[in-house]
């Protein structure tokens, strides 16, 4: 699992007005797993034309079996859309020769409750835009989602109203334990690998 970087992507919408929507709890992930190996995001460093449109930042993540230090992994943040997160995404793969089998998206998922965390390879993108054009931009379904449970919108709210709405005072109440839960989802994957991440976080305690 310690050869090649991964590239750890958490999608949601730039500017502050966006910050706490439920759509951005990808990027909350990703701010998390920053602290926690102590790097901030900067633009992308010597891309030069290649330079995606993303904050990034370079990282080791998790600890390996014996202790020793995770593997290297390259966090990024696409300072796009949403709608339009796959160009920085495929650019960042290939700039750092990142194979889609060790690309991470987080994301929130309304199909999942709130507060549930649920993985996967592949598959369909359910409604979600930023998955949607990744796929396309990649040209392949086949990297690994950690997908993060926002629930479903209430009565007949649209669903893009819903996550495009901060999460509610009493969602709030436990959003730090599902971002934290998250970004241990995400190392789990890159220092154990997916099946060990799913049979834990697939398996109610």
């Amino acid at each position: 699992m310690t050869e090649g970087p991964w590239l750890v992507v958490g999608l949601g919408n730039p500017g502050a007005e966006y910050a706490g929507n439920r759509h951005n709890v990808g990027a909350m992930v990703l701010d998390e797993l920053a602290r926690r190996a102590g790097v901030v995001f900067g633009s992308g460093g010597g891309m030069l034309s290649r330079r995606p449109r993303a904050a990034v930042a370079e990282a080791r993540i998790g600890v390996l079996p014996g202790g020793a230090p995770g593997p290297r992994v390259v966090l990024a943040k696409p300072s796009t859309f949403m709608n339009v997160s796959g160009g920085p995404v495929a650019a960042l793969a290939q700039y750092h020769d990142v194979p889609a089998e060790r690309v991470v998206m987080v994301h929130d998922d309304l199909d999942i409750p709130f507060g549930d965390i649920r993985l996967k390879v592949g598959g369909g993108e359910g409604g979600h835009n930023g998955l949607r054009d990744t796929t396309k931009a990649l040209g392949t379904k086949d990297y690994v989602r950690v997908r993060v449970g926002v629930g479903r919108p209430p009565g007949r709210m649209e669903a893009a109203d819903y996550v495009l709405r901060d999460f509610s005072a009493t969602e709030r109440k436990d959003l730090g334990w599902l971002v934290d839960a998250a970004a241990d989802a995400v190392e789990m994957v890159v220092t154990e690998g997916l099946v060990k991440a799913q049979l834990k976080y697939h398996t109610k305690a």
